[in-house]
């Protein structure tokens, strides 16, 4: 039970690193969520679930014929650590630099949008392709096939909590989505990506010493 407990706090806060980045996603959910509310929030996660779903089968398919591979866990670890720290110095960066959290005028509808920023973003491909496939990968290791599913659901109910206040926080011009209060939140996620990209390269040390010769 403290095993599962401590495995969801770090997806988690891993996640919502993903889930609150500024970007496309996030510009067009407040786009919509100034016309219809909230709902508008959840229909965007759906169009994102469309995508993400078969994607986090696929790569969990590729964590079983990889597993064969002596190293395979230890570069993904230092893969993951590495992309974590990037993501944080690119996050930092992206709300220094943004004036304004939003600009964009959406022309489908919501659910549409959802599917499309998704597959397009390739800041999204590239976090389940390293981060994503870290986690993954650990939860089959405790959970065997189920961990697949494990991890998508600790990290999708974010994407629909956070739309979904977001969406609804647009529609009331709420002062929680300023600037200020936006980057203060920012900042301190890609801090914790930091500290958890340090926790996967002392888990790279904890590997017996005749395993790790890459």
């Amino acid at each position: 039970m403290i095993q599962i407990f401590e495995f969801a706090i770090l997806v988690i806060v891993i996640s919502a690193s993903g889930v609150m980045a500024p970007g496309p996603l996030f510009a067009a959910n407040v786009a919509y969520g100034l016309k219809e509310g909230t709902k508008a929030g959840l229909k965007i996660a759906i169009g994102h679930t469309i995508v993400e779903l078969p994607l986090v089968i696929l790569l969990g398919i590729g964590v079983f014929s990889l597993e064969s591979f002596p190293e395979f866990r230890i570069i993904i670890s230092i893969f993951g650590a590495i992309t974590l720290f990037v993501f944080a110095a690119m996050q930092i960066k992206t709300i220094f630099l943004k004036k304004e959290l939003t600009s964009f005028n959406p022309k489908q509808g919501p659910i549409v949008t959802g599917i499309l920023l998704s597959a397009l973003n390739p800041f999204f491909i590239i976090w389940w392709l390293s981060i994503g496939f870290k986690l993954i990968s650990d939860a089959m290791l405790m959970w065997a096939f189920a961990g697949i599913f494990i991890v998508f659901i600790l990290h999708i109910w974010m994407d629909f909590a956070w739309l979904g206040m977001v969406s609804f926080l647009a529609s009331k011009n709420s002062k929680i989505l300023s600037n200020r209060n936006y980057k203060i939140l920012m900042i301190g996620l890609s801090l914790m990506l930091v500290y958890f990209g340090i926790t996967f390269l002392i888990d790279v040390m904890a590997y017996p010493q005749s395993k790790i010769s890459i």
